[in-house]
């Protein structure tokens, strides 16, 4: 399905992008601007929670693309969105280190910001089962006892994370660092983005827990995948 580009008074031809498990990606060309319309499961509050959270991030020095609402206000009518395209260099993944000054920063920033309307952190989920991408209830026993159990571990600072803190979301541009990509950013605990940005202070219980969150998150898009992670948990706990 083709994401229904009239609604922000557009009509260009699309390119398929990567995409992921959750969603489908294009992006327009021949525009004097072109953009990126992704497929999403989010509601608009879910969305407009953004806004502050990328104030924030812009505060940090990073570039971010903004969502844009279509004709009719709307940031995810029939579920896409749209956002400018950010063209760039990709970042390689031993360069993430060099934006740990500017992740702290954007934690500082989104300090006292609320929680995404109906998601939950992984403390949250020792005692509750569903939130944002995660539904508990879907797993076996063993495996629900063993995330808890990683996620139990976990005794950081919680705030605002980007939640997805991978190279292939960093792009080089001449303006600076762009972060794209906040699907699955809400507030949880901070490590869940600095063991990325800062891999060498990372210890085994974050790294534990971060595996406990991509099994919980993939269970039911990527079972095979998820699966071949719930192994490697299991022999980290």
């Amino acid at each position: 399905m083709l994401p229904p580009i009239h609604l922000w008074g557009l009509s260009a031809p699309l390119e398929p992008l990567g995409g992921g498990p959750h969603n489908a990606v294009f992006r327009t060309s021949e525009l004097a601007q072109d953009v990126v319309f992704k497929s999403t499961r989010r509601s608009e509050a879910q969305l407009r929670w953004l806004a502050p959270v990328q104030d924030a991030a812009e505060a940090a020095r990073f570039t971010v693309p903004r969502l844009m609402p279509a004709q009719d206000g709307r940031l995810g009518p029939e579920g896409w969105t749209c956002e400018l395209l950010i063209e760039g260099r990709p970042f390689q993944p031993e360069e993430l280190p060099r934006i740990a000054d500017k992740i702290d920063a954007f934690h500082r920033n989104t300090s006292d910001l609320p929680q995404r309307p109906d998601f939950r952190s992984s403390s949250d989920l020792l005692h509750e089962t569903s939130g944002g991408d995660v539904d508990l209830c879907a797993l076996p026993a063993d495996l629900l006892a063993l995330c808890r159990k990683a996620w139990g571990a976990l005794d950081g600072e919680i705030g605002v994370i980007h939640g997805d803190l991978t190279a292939g979301n960093l792009i080089h541009t001449e303006e600076g660092p762009a972060l794209i990509d906040w699907d699955e950013a809400r507030v949880d605990d901070l490590a869940f983005d600095t063991l990325r940005t800062r891999p060498e202070a990372a210890t085994a219980a974050e790294k534990t827990a971060a595996l406990a969150w991509e099994v919980a998150c993939r269970w039911q898009v990527e079972p095979e995948h998820a699966a071949l992670v719930a192994r490697v948990l299991g022999t980290r706990i």
